[in-house]
């Protein structure tokens, strides 16, 4: 079956692996090193920490930006279910705000509605690889004296008013998951500009240690000495992973680059397929797209699905809104809270969308799916 998304592998990210294999260091070797310096050339400068997945890189960053009981998090319910679950796990409240009904990106003026006091951190979600409007929530959660936090696990290498995403937001996460468009197997990451954001971070990716006798409490010990100040947990990377998603960064500009054609020919080839609405696209974004997310009108998505999937064609729905998960409606959260998220989910289709899709390949899921919805005929472009 053809899959909506897929890691781009080639002997270069081979032997990167098995480099670190053949050496001294298997983990918190110099490849970490060099993954995190080559990462923050995309981040605009902006120092990051790597971990073990897009979720730890959530967990992390919560606990940099303070999240835990008595707090709350702002946040999308559409996006995948740790974006919420990690506030929830630290004991805040997640609320919910609508979405911006063409992007599917958290919409400011519903956030504003429900920040307060007890607002820690607002979290932005660059669903499909969309940044969403930074300054606008920027202004919302200074307000309410939180930290913003970029969800980018879908935007790597994107840009927002011509500046990089991981320069936007207090906290940014990045996932390496390989359907991503970049992949370290498993694996993510958290950019923090603010000294004292990376330096929580840092630590509670890594159990917490101490390891600098002038903030340890009890020095000259000895050099073997270190202490824990704050309970951690070990999220770290390890080199053989960093290797591959050192390799895979050095070809993250032609990866965007193949992304962004075989976008702009869906986009020609699906423009007069009735029933259909394709991505929006702010005119001051650069996307870095992980995701083609069509709209199927009229009640057909669960149709198309099956039908796409019948004749090979492996489409996603991304993603059932997160309140809509059993664990929330347990605590209480009811559907109808964001209407407009809640249709988007009923009609979103994700197309298959990967460096190494071929035209050929497009073009059947496109003949595919114009024959689904009546438009007949084979699509040129």
């Amino acid at each position: 079956m053809l899959p909506y998304g897929r890691q781009s592998i080639d002997e270069t990210d081979v032997e990167a692996v098995a480099a670190v294999l053949r050496g001294q260091w298997l983990t918190t070797g110099p490849a970490v090193a060099a993954f995190e310096a080559e990462l923050a050339r995309w981040t605009g400068g902006v120092p990051c920490v790597s971990v073990t997945s897009g979720t730890a890189a959530l967990h992390v960053a919560y606990v940099a930006a303070g999240v835990g009981p008595g707090t709350e998090v702002i946040t999308s319910p559409l996006t995948f279910v740790a974006t919420a679950a990690t506030a929830a796990l630290l004991g805040a409240r997640v609320l919910f705000a609508d979405v911006q009904p063409d992007t599917g990106n958290l919409d400011p003026d519903a956030v504003a509605a429900l920040a307060g006091h007890r607002t820690a951190a607002v979290t932005a979600v660059d669903y499909a690889g969309h940044p969403a409007d930074y300054d606008e929530l920027r202004e919302v959660a200074a307000r309410a004296g939180a930290r913003l936090v970029g969800d980018a696990a879908h935007s790597i290498g994107a840009a927002y008013k011509d500046r990089p995403v991981g320069s936007l937001a207090d906290l940014t996460t990045f996932s390496f998951f390989p359907t991503k468009t970049v992949t370290t197997a498993e694996g993510g990451a958290v950019a923090a500009a603010d000294p004292a954001l990376r330096r929580r971070a840092a630590l509670f990716m890594n159990h917490g240690l101490v390891r600098d006798p002038a903030e340890q409490r009890d020095p000259g010990v000895g050099g073997w000495h270190q202490e824990v100040h704050a309970f951690g947990l070990n999220y770290r990377l390890p080199d053989v992973l960093c290797a591959l998603g050192l390799s895979q960064l050095r070809r993250l500009a032609r990866f965007r680059e193949r992304r962004a054609e075989l976008v702009a020919r869906y986009d020609a080839l699906l423009r007069e397929v009735p029933g259909l609405a394709l991505p929006a696209r702010r005119a001051y974004v650069t996307p870095s797209w992980h995701l083609y997310p069509v709209r199927v009108r009229d009640g057909r998505r669960r149709e198309v699905y099956d039908r796409m999937r019948a004749a090979g064609i492996g489409v996603q729905v991304n993603y059932l809104p997160a309140y809509w998960h059993p664990v929330f409606e347990d605590l209480g959260y009811r559907r109808g809270m964001c209407p407009l998220a809640e249709t988007y989910y009923a009609e979103e289709l994700s197309l298959p969308l990967f460096p190494d899709l071929t035209e050929a390949e497009q073009d059947h899921v496109v003949e595919v799916l114009a024959g689904i919805l009546g438009h007949g005929g084979r699509p040129t472009g």
